[in-house]
């Protein structure tokens, strides 16, 4: 074999080899496999299912009228154990998983109003459900899709006159002044 064929075939499995490690590089870089997360506006239902084949389905809270939780297909962009919202009154959202700027899927104590729409845009969760689903995220990654059309009609379509007032975005049930509502809170 000619002296120039000998050394070519040198280099073309040093470029092979190369091209191995890139590739292998890169498979080690994705995650084996990552959380599932279904949001399905539609039904105000987070289902989840875990690399093992765990899976879980629990009510959410969506945007109420007025507001948007977005479409599409997700990763989690960051994950905050508490945050609070700078935007909306300092409100807790324990076990936030941001995927979308200041969108994320978190708890929340409001879970009388879990399994229709209630929030600013955010998908919100049982506290003890957040907490779980924010530790397989943190263990396992998650892809997250969002997808349906939420109910209408609900007693959050009306949105209060004075935004910048701390009771503007609480649910109406009927229209009380804040006076009203702190003379007979329960009623």
């Amino acid at each position: 074999m000619p002296a120039a064929t000998v050394g070519s075939l040198g280099i073309m499995r040093k470029l092979a080899i190369l091209f191995a490690m890139i590739g292998g590089l890169f498979a080690a870089a994705q995650p084996a496999r990552a959380v599932t997360i279904d949001i399905d506006l539609s039904a105000q239902r987070l289902h989840a299912t875990t690399a093992s084949g765990e899976s879980y389905s629990w009510p959410i809270s969506s945007a109420r009228a007025g507001f948007t939780t977005p479409h599409g297909s997700y990763r989690p962009t960051s994950l905050q154990r508490m945050h609070y919202s700078h935007k909306y009154h300092m409100s807790p959202m324990p076990y936030s998983i941001f995927f979308r700027g200041g969108y994320a899927i978190h708890g929340t104590y409001s879970v009388a109003e879990l399994g229709r729409p209630a929030s600013h845009g955010c998908v919100r969760l049982a506290p003890a459900n957040a907490a779980q689903l924010f530790a397989m995220v943190q263990r396992e990654g998650a892809r997250i899709s969002i997808s349906g059309t939420p109910p209408g009609g609900s007693m959050y379509a009306h949105r209060a006159s004075h935004s910048g007032h701390a009771l503007a975005y609480a649910p109406q049930r009927g229209h009380k002044t804040m006076h009203q509502w702190m003379k007979h809170p329960g009623n």
